[in-house]
C-alpha cells in the first residue's frame, strides 16, 4: 500500500475508524439499499402495470427510478464491503468502471431533471400547449438523448482515465472511485483532463441546473398571478415533488464539485457525497409517491 510505480490496483478506504459502530453502519446501509431498490422497482412496475400512470410525468419518474437503481447498485454493495472489511482493493479497470457507471447515472439524472422541469413549466405556464408538445414522440426522443449523453460522458471519462499512468500512493480516501480521488493518484500531466472536467461540469451539471432554475422562475411568476388560493395550492402541488428532489440532489452535488475539499474537510465531502449517491435514490420514490393521488389510485386498481 505504500509507494509503487505503475499501479494496477487501488485501496478504497471509505470511512475509517468505524470501530464499535461498524456493524450498525453496515446493517443500516444494507437496509437503505434494500428499501431503495424495492421502492424504485415498485415505481417502475406500477408504471408498467397501471394505464392511469401512462402520462409523460410518470414516464419520466419511472426513468428516474431506473437511474437511481443503477446508481445505488454501482455504489452501495461495494460500500457495504468496504465497511465490513475496513476498505477494499479494486483494480484500475474496476475503479474506472465504477466511476463510469456513476458518471453515466449522475449525468443522465441531471439532464432528466431538466427535462422534467420543462415538463412542469409547460404544465403550469403553457397548459394549452402541453399536450401538443409533451407527447409520446417527445418523451421517447428526450429519454434517448438523456441516455446517449450519459453514455457519451461515461465513454469519455473511461478513455481519459485509462490513458493516464498511476504511481505513488494507491490509497483512495473516499467510499467509491470518484473522479478527483482517482486523478490525484496519477503521475501523468492531468491539466488537460481538468479542463475537460470543467467543460463536462458546465455542460452536464450547470447547464441543466440553469434550465431548472429558469423553468421554476417562470413557474413561480405564473403561480403568483393566480388569484385563488386553491388554484395556487394546486399549481404548487404539481411541481413540489420535483422541486424537492432537485434541491436534495443538486444541493450536495454543487457543493462537492464546485467547492472541493481536502485534508480534514474531506470527511465533509464524503458525507455530502452520500446525499446524491445514497440518500437521493432512497428518497425519490417517497418524494414522488407521498400523498400522490394517482399512485394511490393505481395501487387500489391493482389490488382490486
Amino acid at each position: 500500500m505504500g509507494n509503487t510505480n505503475n499501479l494496477t490496483y487501488f485501496v478504497v478506504i471509505g470511512f475509517p475508524n468505524l470501530q464499535g459502530i461498524k456493524i450498525h453502519c453496515f446493517l443500516f446501509l444494507c437496509f437503505i439499499y434494500c428499501v431503495t431498490i424495492s421502492g424504485n422497482l415498485f415505481i417502475m412496475v406500477l408504471y408498467l402495470l397501471s394505464k392511469t400512470l401512462h402520462s409523460p410525468m410518470y414516464f419520466f419518474i419511472s426513468q428516474l427510478s431506473l437511474f437511481d437503481i443503477i446508481l445505488s447498485t454501482d455504489i452501495l454493495p461495494n460500500l457495504l464491503h468496504i465497511i465490513l472489511h475496513d476498505g477494499c482493493t479494486m483494480s484500475l479497470a474496476g475503479c474506472i468502471i465504477q466511476f463510469s457507471f456513476f458518471a453515466n447515472a449522475e449525468v443522465s439524472e441531471c439532464f432528466l431533471l431538466a427535462v422534467m422541469s420543462y415538463d412542469r413549466y409547460l404544465a403550469i405556464c403553457k397548459p394549452l400547449h402541453y399536450s401538443s408538445i409533451i407527447n409520446q414522440n417527445f418523451c421517447i426522443k428526450s429519454i434517448i438523448i438523456v441516455w446517449l449523453l450519459g453514455f457519451k460522458i461515461m465513454l469519455l471519462d473511461s478513455i481519459s482515465l485509462s490513458g493516464l499512468s498511476y504511481c505513488g500512493s494507491n490509497i483512495i480516501d473516499h467510499f467509491f472511485c470518484d473522479f478527483e480521488p482517482i486523478l490525484e493518484l496519477s503521475c501523468s500531466d492531468t491539466s488537460w483532463i481538468h479542463i475537460q472536467a470543467v467543460a463536462i461540469v458546465v455542460f452536464c451539471v450547470i447547464a441543466p441546473f440553469v434550465i431548472i432554475v429558469t423553468s421554476y422562475l417562470y413557474i413561480l411568476l405564473t403561480i403568483l398571478k393566480i388569484k385563488s388560493v386553491t388554484g395556487r395550492q394546486k399549481a404548487f402541488r404539481t411541481c413540489s415533488s420535483h422541486l424537492t428532489a432537485v434541491c436534495i440532489f443538486y444541493g450536495a452535488l454543487i457543493v462537492v464539485y464546485l467547492f472541493p475539499t481536502k485534508g480534514q474537510l474531506n470527511i465533509l465531502s464524503k458525507v455530502l457525497s452520500l446525499f446524491y449517491t445514497v440518500i437521493t435514490p432512497l428518497l425519490n420514490p417517497i418524494i414522488y409517491t407521498f400523498r400522490n393521488k394517482d399512485f394511490k389510485k393505481a395501487i387500489e386498481k391493482i389490488k382490486a
